[in-house]
């Protein structure tokens, strides 16, 4: 199973400057992360670690919206 997480911050909020594990994107406030090739098959009930470093201004407040592969998730 591959994945796609994908998140909403406040603009100039937080820009994303590297990651590893994933392959991630950001245009403004919006923020997609996927799979890369060497992670597109995990088995069910595996696991996949990955992460990423990001700057922000302003206050730390969070995303206005989060999914995972589609599916809206809570916040908070």
């Amino acid at each position: 199973m591959s994945f796609a997480i994908a998140a909403v911050a406040p603009p100039a909020a937080a820009s994303i400057t590297n990651s590893w594990n994933a392959s991630v994107s950001q245009s403004g406030p919006s923020v997609n992360a996927g799979n890369v090739s060497y992670d597109a098959a995990v088995p069910q009930g595996g696991s996949v670690q990955w992460g990423f470093r990001a700057t922000w201004s302003g206050s730390d407040v969070d995303p206005s919206a989060f999914s995972f592969n589609g599916a809206s998730c809570a916040i908070g």
